[in-house]
């Protein structure tokens, strides 16, 4: 990265690292890996200057802060002979640090800093930079909201953020948050109108639909952009491991990314260039770590042969479609789901993720009972510690409480705000929480991290009839999976690695409970002008619709695309044929429970006592095995191709019946109760009538595929 900036600062600007005026800052330097490495590669005559004067690093942490000025002044002690204190480490958090903005001025954050460290800030933020480089710190997530270790707010980042990775963005739920996406954008301010940006980050960037907009503000704010993508996501290919094929052992995609900005003149806001020049290179997913490692050392920027990439209208990188996407009708306007909009012109005008409660093993049970013990406990803990309280609270009042239930964001504002919770019998409903496995869920806002338009769809008590289709197929590392509903539904219905289940009710309803048709009068009107009136309602342009998302030749011509937007429709020449289809896809997706089990063999081996839950398929030779007793054979090959996701439908049945360690605690401790053996009857016969499900789902999409029609 040190070489290839080199490189870059010469080709483009005719400087070196090593030149006067060329300002380096590295924004997280952690240990100081990138400043010592600047300090080996440049030459003895040069390097004192630079050291004292325009080498710059900022770290948050203390331990870090402290090794990475041990590590600075080593290295440098060791290549000079000589010692010298480095004067330009600041202790300060980057993304806090908008100084830069009004030419060194000092914020409140900054006083209980030390006045030779705030003058070290200063300083730096009169500077005009000329290459940010380094490895910005990544953190999405937190794996459990009771570590209480969410990422903290950077108003002023997040702002810039919301302005334009947000504003330019067409994905329905954009998500750019992140500690990377973060230093992205305060590099990109930070920069002098001349300079480069040398980051190692996450490769999310290159290809993810959530970050449209970010690379839109690149091709607008930058001249070049050399990017080299080491692949590695270990979500988008099972077949890899992070630890034998990733550079840094991680999960996580890799990329490298040199951002250049040129303008003309200094004093003009022209740049060089009004388009972004973008060469990308990639190396092999399947190359193990090893290996990508030596070819870095065998491949200089100079010499590596990029792909000049031009994006799309959509400010896609790669994987470009061409076929006739644009033309077909779009199934619904995220930005405009729900609301009132003469001119929304899409099949359906509202649609909704699933539901999140972030706490799924307090909020869902197969057995009313058992749910309305755990809800009551919840709520009763909650309300003790509420009452006991002693208010103001304190700000690390959240750090001393007890976790015996789970505190996420939305349960601790309304304790800060002393709101009372209470147990509403007519909140437990029935939900299909996975493929095929319905579930007892406490549908209620107080107790779910969001009901998205769930209360739009489907009233409490499931009072109100209606019906959706739900699918999943934006960012999803799967083909597209899609399944008809009467219930209420989980944003992870058909999740398995990336996305959320969306869905797209016939009708929907006001805040009076009244019933409105959900397909818009324009979509009606399309299908009416290309068919005509006799076969064409709002409930059959829904079989079709339903119907077109299972077609396997629409689902393999418009892979990529279902993969960056909600999906689009075609016009079929026998729409009467397409909507029949659909109909019956329908009912044997809704009508599950009652259809005409398969003629499946149970086998019972050998008196076992406490027989051990085994819930495992053997396709080869047809068969699933329930536990050390009872196998099920004669599963017909073809109900195995039945997929939602890249798990059949018999599958999803087995996956949620296993007995499985609870990640809550409390729950293991209190309500582990479920045992396989109390539901092996019902299981059984729930995986007969999936079967038939399945053959007879399997039937019709096999009759579309010799249809041809995509």
């Amino acid at each position: 990265m040190i070489e290839s900036t080199d490189y870059l600062l010469n080709k483009h600007f005719g400087k070196f690292l090593e030149d006067k005026g060329v300002e380096i800052l590295d924004p997280a330097t952690g240990t100081g890996t990138f400043i010592c490495d600047i300090i080996d590669y440049l030459r003895k005559d040069k390097l004192e200057y630079k050291y004292k004067n325009e080498m710059n690093a900022n770290e948050v942490a203390i331990l870090p802060y402290y090794i990475s000025n041990l590590n600075i002044e080593f290295t440098y002690t060791q290549k000079m002979g000589k010692y010298s204190e480095f004067e330009n480490l600041c202790f300060v958090d980057t993304l806090d640090n908008m100084g830069f903005k009004y030419k060194g001025k000092q914020f409140s954050m900054f006083e209980p800093f030390t006045e030779e460290n705030s003058k070290r800030i200063y300083k730096q933020n009169t500077k005009n930079i000329s290459v940010i480089i380094g490895n910005p710190p990544y953190n999405a997530n937190q794996a459990n909201e009771n570590d209480n270790n969410k990422n903290r707010q950077y108003p002023e980042i997040d702002k810039r953020i919301k302005d334009t990775f947000i504003k330019y963005s067409n994905a329905h739920k954009t998500k750019v948050y992140d500690m990377y996406a973060r230093f992205y954008r305060w590099a990109f301010d930070r920069l002098d109108n001349n300079g480069i940006i040398s980051f190692v980050t996450n490769r999310s960037f290159i290809d993810s639909r959530t970050f449209d907009g970010f690379r839109k503000c690149i091709q607008e704010e930058f001249d070049y952009a050399y990017i080299i993508d080491t692949k590695s996501d270990v979500r988008t290919n099972p077949k890899i491991a992070g630890t034998t094929h990733n550079i840094f052992g991680i999960q996580t995609g890799v990329a490298i990314m040199f951002l250049v900005k040129k303008f003309k003149l200094k004093k003009t806001l022209k740049r060089e260039n009004n388009i972004c020049q973008i060469q990308y290179y990639t190396l092999d997913d399947f190359w193990k770590k090893e290996e990508k490692l030596q070819w870095f050392t065998e491949n200089s920027l100079q010499k590596i042969g990029f792909e000049h990439i031009q994006p799309d209208k959509n400010n896609n990188w790669i994987n470009l479609t061409d076929n006739d996407w644009r033309e077909l009708l779009p199934i619904v306007l995220p930005k405009l789901s729900g609301k009132v909009k003469s001119d929304n012109k899409s099949i359906f005008d509202l649609a909704s993720f699933g539901t999140v409660s972030n706490r799924d093993e307090w909020v869902y049970d197969f057995e009313v009972k058992n749910l309305t013990t755990k809800v009551n406990f919840y709520i009763d803990n909650y309300n003790s510690y509420r009452k006991i309280a002693k208010r103001p609270l304190n700000d690390d009042w959240y750090n001393n409480f007890d976790k015996t239930i789970k505190w996420t964001q939305d349960i601790r504002q309304y304790f800060e705000k002393d709101i009372e919770l209470f147990f509403d019998v007519e909140s437990i409903i029935t939900s299909l929480h996975r493929p095929f496995v319905k579930k007892k869920y406490y549908y209620s806002k107080w107790l779910n991290w969001s009901l998205y338009k769930m209360p739009n769809i489907f009233k409490k008590g499931n009072d109100k009839e209606n019906v959706v289709i739900a699918f999943l197929s934006i960012v999803s590392n799967n083909p597209l999976a899609c399944l008809a509903s009467n219930h209420v539904i989980d944003l992870c219905l058909l999740k398995q690695g990336n996305g959320g289940t969306q869905s797209l009710p016939l009708y929907k309803y006001d805040e009076d409970g009244n019933r409105l048709d959900n397909i818009t009068e324009w979509g009606l009107n399309q299908f009416i002008k290309r068919y005509g009136k006799k076969d064409t309602t709002r409930e059959t342009i829904f079989y079709y619709v339903y119907a077109v998302l299972h077609n396997p030749d629409y689902r393999k011509k418009y892979e990529l695309n279902l993969k960056r937007e909600f999906p689009r429709i075609p016009f079929y020449k026998d729409f009467k044929k397409w909507s029949d289809w659909g109909k019956a896809l329908l009912k044997l997706h809704l009508d599950y429970e009652t259809i005409k089990p398969f003629g499946l063999t149970i086998s019972d081996a050998v008196e076992i006592k406490n027989p051990k839950c085994k819930l495992k398929t053997d396709k080869e030779n047809n068969l699933i095995i329930l536990d050390e007793r009872t196998t099920l054979s004669g599963i017909p090959a073809e109900a195995w191709n039945y997929k939602l996701g890249n798990r059949s439908a018999l599958e999803w049945v087995l996956d949620q019946y296993k007995e499985k360690k609870y990640s809550d605690p409390t729950i293991a401790e209190k309500f582990n109760t479920y045992k396989f053996s109390d539901y092996k009857e019902h299981v059984i016969d729930l995986l007969t009538r999936v079967c038939t499900v399945s053959v007879e789902t399997m039937k019709i999409i096999n009759e579309m595929k010799a249809l041809n029609e995509s």
